[in-house]
């Protein structure tokens, strides 16, 4: 078949003369079969119709070739349905090959899409594991900071009374027994004296705490006269059996008397709290 008799076939079947003029050109003049296979693939083309840039000189208007051309016979009426039942199937062929490739791209983009989404809630789940791990290890690190706070203020309290034991003699733990009334006025003179002698006042370098907690047990403890009232206060909070449950006041029931933040800084000896004394804690 001729290159006229295969234009003039694909014009009839309804295709653009220079869409069909531009098949054959493509497909190298191989005849009508690859023409059509091309114009499949390049149905939705919309630059398929735009003139060949070179046309055969012996071409001439489309509207003269529905007629024989050179050396060529025109199809029959049954050759042309043929052509174009197979232009059709080639067609439908195409575009399900293409609906297909398409198919194949929106499922591998899918997986892409779930194995990104995977990737970014596995990097997610590492960084709130890397934040758990950090904040665990910050509550360990503040624990053990709060664990060598205690044992400083605990090995303070220790050489405190150590060196009150150099200092005065005997365990500062050990209770210290309140003084008779014996040592405090002294003897009565004889009845044949005229004249009585002022009690002596004694000087006291150390004074017993017992502290009455709020459950009705007590902690006991020697301090000395001239430390403050905060080191009975510090001795309170070291030792409370499962510690205080919030803010507490130090008072003395007889006479009462509620002792305030500047009494922390006085002496025992100045708060007239030696050499013993009870001291009842309250709720501020």
């Amino acid at each position: 078949m001729s290159d006229c008799s295969a234009l003039e076939s694909l014009i009839e079947m309804g295709f653009h003369p220079n869409r069909a003029e531009k098949a054959l050109a493509a497909t190298g003049n191989q005849g009508i079969e690859p023409a059509m296979d091309w114009l499949a693939e390049h149905e939705d083309d919309p630059e398929a119709d735009e003139p060949v840039a070179s046309v055969q000189e012996d071409h001439e208007d489309a509207s003269q070739i529905t007629n024989a051309g050179v050396g060529g016979t025109a199809l029959s009426e049954e050759e042309k349905e043929r052509q174009t039942k197979r232009m059709m199937e080639l067609i439908a062929q195409k575009q399900l090959e293409r609906e297909e490739r398409e198919k194949r791209e929106r499922v591998e983009q899918e997986k892409q899409r779930r194995k990104q989404g995977q990737e970014l809630s596995a990097i997610k789940q590492r960084m709130q594991d890397q934040e758990m791990k950090k904040a665990a290890e910050d509550r360990k690190r503040e624990k053990q900071e709060e664990k060598m706070a205690r044992e400083r203020v605990r090995e303070k309290i220790a050489r405190d009374k150590a060196d009150r034991a150099r200092r005065f003699g005997g365990a500062a733990s050990e209770p210290v027994s309140p003084p008779v009334e014996a040592d405090i006025i002294a003897s009565p003179p004889p009845l044949s004296s005229p004249v009585q002698e002022p009690p002596s006042k004694k000087e006291y370098d150390q004074c017993r705490i017992q502290v009455r907690l709020l459950d009705g047990s007590s902690l006991s403890q020697t301090f000395c006269a001239r430390e403050q009232l905060a080191a009975v206060r510090l001795y309170v909070e070291l030792n409370w059996p499962g510690g205080p449950q919030g803010p507490f006041n130090l008072l003395t029931s007889f006479p009462r008397r509620v002792f305030t933040e500047d009494d922390m800084e006085k002496p025992l000896q100045e708060l007239g709290l030696v050499p013993s004394a009870v001291l009842i804690v309250a709720k501020k």
